[in-house]
């Protein structure tokens, strides 16, 4: 036979690392879910602020792993990839403006839908400024380690 496409192996460590991370980071966001429920017909404000968070969260993250520390290679996987993304949720979010449409809530939907992807920008850019401006740097560290 010929030679045939293979995916990447990953690592186990990885995958736990990821799995222990998406567990808990779930966990946060149904607790969030349980202390601020949705009402029905309105903006689901807990999952907007979930969102919101996670990407201000993420913001602070890359900017420390990637320019400030010398990160353990587990670290990324663990809370990038498993806590911010089990925490945060676009399958939800989704969900919540297909309800809001359903309900005849047009406008809330169309405002939920364009403000949570602007919040979520600004709180990203917002979590790297806060990160680097807290580390004392300016800017991002370019690859091959000159500045």
């Amino acid at each position: 036979m010929g030679s045939q496409a293979r995916t990447p192996a990953v690592e186990p460590a990885v995958l736990a690392v990821i799995s222990v991370g998406g567990g808990i980071g779930a966990v946060m966001r149904y607790l969030v879910g349980l202390r601020w429920p949705s009402q029905p017909n309105q903006v689901p404000w807990s999952t907007f602020a979930i969102n919101v968070v996670g990407c201000f969260s993420i913001g602070i993250l890359m900017v420390l792993i990637t320019e400030v520390w010398v990160a353990h290679r587990l670290l990324r996987p663990f809370l990038g990839v498993g806590l911010l993304g089990g925490f945060t949720t676009f399958s939800t979010y989704s969900l919540e403006i297909r309800r809001l449409l359903e309900s005849g809530a047009a406008i809330e939907a169309l405002g939920y839908l364009g403000g949570t992807v602007a919040a979520s920008l600004v709180a990203v850019w917002l979590g790297m400024g806060v990160a680097r401006l807290s580390a004392g740097t300016t800017r991002p560290r370019r690859r091959g380690g000159r500045q």
